[in-house]
């Protein structure tokens, strides 16, 4: 995990990170939609950003919690009749451990293991063939239908949405949607920087027991930077923003 120190565009919580997956797991092909979302908690509202609202039946769910995102999680394990991922420990869920079979958000280290090489030869930089910026319809990114509000788009770029897509709008990149644009994602972990583990071999890793912010991954509609759409990048959060939503996950066995 991580990048090199000589790459465009590279920031200093990308420190270089050996690491193994060994334990299967199952990761979701498409970002949670305000449709599947709602029918955990009906009053959810997605809102509006930039003069586009956010709530439309397939769009990816935002302005959600890290927390409620859980809960959702926990919602589909009991109706699936899966164990619960997460407990409530004085109003808030926490990781199950050891970490059950049930929903639960991604870990940092799958959600990076699936975006830069599953089913590749080698690791990727980004979602798209070839380099930056993307061509042709890559994914949903800061674009030319924005640049009159934000600062930083992709340069001769226009996807067709000034907001959000609905999921799995562009092309599945490995059997994956939107792992690069649309919305950032939740992570599990929570946030934590890595230096001088380049040579040291960690094995499922899940982050640190506690923090005050949990990893965000992937880029997302308000995002054009070169520093953002690289599958390095590493963003954290501990609210809810227009521009987070989240995938599921669930380990095999």
């Amino acid at each position: 995990m991580g990048a090199s120190r000589r790459e465009a565009g590279r920031r200093a919580n990308e420190s270089a990170r050996l690491v193994a997956l060994k334990r299967p797991f199952y990761l979701a092909e498409k970002e949670v939609s305000n449709a599947q979302f709602q029918a955990f908690m009906a009053a959810h509202a997605a809102g509006s950003a930039e003069g586009v609202a956010l709530g439309a039946d397939s769009l990816p769910v935002v302005n959600v919690s890290w927390e409620d995102a859980a809960r959702f999680c926990n919602w589909l394990s009991q109706r699936d009749g899966l164990p619960a991922a997460y407990k409530e420990v004085a109003g808030k869920p926490q990781v199950v451990t050891p970490m059950t079979t049930g929903y639960r958000l991604p870990t940092e280290a799958e959600w990076a293991y699936v975006a830069r090489k599953h089913e590749r030869a080698a690791v990727v930089r980004y979602s798209w063939p070839g380099g930056y910026p993307p061509t042709g319809k890559a994914g949903n990114f800061a674009d030319a239908s924005i640049a009159d509000t934000l600062a930083s788009t992709v340069p001769d770029y226009n996807d067709g949405f000034r907001g959000p897509a609905p999921v799995g709008s562009f092309p599945a990149r490995s059997g994956f949607y939107d792992l690069s644009g649309n919305v950032a994602e939740w992570m599990q972990d929570y946030y934590a920087v890595y230096p001088g583990m380049a040579g040291t071999l960690v094995t499922d890793p899940a982050g640190p027991a506690t923090g005050d912010h949990h990893v965000v991954r992937g880029s997302s509609w308000r995002q054009g930077g070169i520093s953002e759409l690289r599958l390095s990048y590493r963003d954290y959060s501990r609210g809810p923003r227009p521009d987070l939503g989240f995938r599921i996950a669930r380990y095999a066995e």
